[in-house]
């Protein structure tokens, strides 16, 4: 992508604060798997302020040699472009609420932000004595949204060491049918076990069935299992005993471990209905392939899936049925084959079901990530011109696609300069925060204090309202990420804002 004039951070509540150079956001090579944008991120420094008087300031308590677990992240300052004090004078339970707050389901701008926020490298907040609960709410959302390596990588790096870690170290593993590290850890260290049940299962796994019956006994005679965990473990350590007899408990909300335990004993259970981690199960090549596009595009859908491995899989066969899913991949197919042998004529053709396929499942960023670039090199006129030009928007091109098509709207928002005063109230709205919108009040006390991390959190909620059609809040996010030096970031998630109904 081109690079951004920086934007000057204007206004007089950043007395505080001086601008360094634009540094580029992007994701790591290996973690992939985020469809992370590029942010181009002024890296303000705060400098405290000048007191009139003596102040109180609070006071945390930690041993000395206490590892800064809720300082741990996969992503450097370099790579991220955000300072280290992104946290640092802000409290860990409010920011820990912040996150947990955010939907898993934002538009794919803010879903880039969050992903490098929660995988970035930063001192940690001011109440070091929180117990870790910032790194687990940050372990906590990457899980729900389905990125389990990232999630288990963050694990990792701060060590598994205590039980609320290794507890969800021990879960992604279970989802991902990736135990082994996680049991031979378990099996070391048993004090970390989060309940008997996965003691049990690991040490069956390790090949000692006859401790893990023990161990079952024991744990049954202490009343320490569930009424589905004996059956489960029974079945588990014994299949043959219930050859041919089906089994007691119809699973309604599994846990990981349960969830395996079915899946071992032969019983696997659809992911549909299952919270979004669970959808790596089908993600497998032992999984069919109409499961395997399904939680594709689930996972694609929250950022957890890069959208190479999505198209992979829809090009995995061809449809021999009709319907929903099948339709969807059988238009996809047909355009893709008609761009990578630039046949221009049945481009134009294909382009809108494959556009129409791709928005009945609300992917379209991922499509235009995916074909965006190689729209943008094809001869297309009229109708097609225009689509062609508008899915490229959505891509990191979208600089370039605003140069190729109309002085629209649209053209001059890709390029920083909407016009000031559109009929249109959504428009409108995305203009004001481009042309002198004032930051909140409140926002502008975070960005005094130092508290960077906060105040894009903060702007991340008041743009998923104004996705959702609250335009004072879409603008107040808009005028937040350009003061902060998120030009990328607004851009991208203005013009997503403007060519995708986002209120579905």
């Amino acid at each position: 992508m081109t690079a951004k004039t920086p934007f000057a951070i204007g206004f007089a509540f950043f007395a505080g604060m001086a601008m360094a150079q634009n540094a580029p956001l992007s994701a790591i090579e290996w973690l992939d798997q985020t469809p992370t944008v590029t942010i181009d991120m002024g890296q303000p420094v705060f400098e405290p302020p000048v007191l009139s008087g003596p102040v109180s300031a609070p006071i945390s308590v930690d041993t000395l040699d206490a590892p800064a677990r809720d300082a741990v992240g996969l992503l450097p300052t370099s790579v991220t472009g955000l300072p280290n004090s992104l946290w640092q004078n802000s409290d860990a339970n409010r920011v820990s609420a912040l996150i947990s707050r955010q939907r898993p389901e934002l538009m794919p701008a803010m879903q880039a932000l969050l992903y490098t926020l929660l995988l970035a490298e930063a001192n940690t907040p001011m109440d070091t004595a929180s117990g870790d609960r910032f790194l687990l709410a940050r372990i906590d959302k990457l899980i729900e949204m389905g990125a389990l390596e990232q999630a288990s990588a963050l694990v990792e790096r701060s060590g598994p060491t205590t039980p609320p870690l290794f507890k969800r170290w021990f879960d992604v593993a279970l989802l991902m049918g990736e135990e082994e590290a996680a049991c031979q850890a378990l099996t070391a260290a048993p004090h970390l076990s989060p309940d008997y049940a996965s003691r049990i299962f690991c040490t069956a796994r390790a090949g000692d069935w006859n401790a893990a019956a023990l161990t079952l006994e024991t744990a049954n005679a202490l009343r320490l299992l569930t009424e589905e965990e004996d059956a489960l473990l029974l079945r588990f350590l014994d299949p043959e005993l219930f050859e041919g007899e089906p089994m007691m408990f119809a699973p309604r909300s599994p846990t990981p471990l349960t969830f395996r335990l079915y899946e071992a004993i032969g019983e696997h259970q659809p992911t549909s209905p299952l919270p979004r981690p669970f959808a790596h199960a089908d993600i497998r090549s032992t999984a069919g392939w109409k499961s395997r596009l399904e939680a594709a595009e689930r996972l694609a859908r929250t950022g957890a899936l890069p959208e190479n491995r999505l198209i992979g899989i829809y090009s995995e066969g061809k449809p021999s049925a009709s319907g929903m899913i099948w339709d969807r991949v059988a238009a996809i197919q047909k355009f893709d084959e008609a761009l990578a042998n630039q046949d221009t004529r049945r481009v134009a053709e294909t382009l809108p079901k494959a556009w129409s396929a791709a928005q009945s499942v609300h992917l379209e960023v991922p499509f235009a990530r995916i074909f965006g670039a190689a729209l943008l090199d094809l001869d297309l006129t009229g109708v097609s011109h225009k689509l062609a030009r508008d899915i490229a928007l959505l891509s990191p091109q979208y600089e370039a696609a605003a140069r190729l098509g109309p002085r629209d709207f649209l053209a001059g928002l890709a390029l920083g300069n909407p016009p000031r005063t559109p009929a249109d109230p959504l428009h409108r709205a995305i203009s004001d925060g481009f042309h002198g919108a004032r930051v909140p009040q409140e926002v502008s006390s975070m960005l005094a204090r130092g508290q960077l991390g906060e105040a894009i959190l903060h702007a991340m909620s008041l743009m998923a309202d104004g996705s959702q059609g609250d335009l004072t809040s879409l603008t107040d996010a808009l005028a937040i990420f350009r003061a902060v030096g998120l030009e990328d970031t607004a851009r991208q998630a203005a013009l997503q804002a403007a060519i995708i109904d986002t209120r579905g």
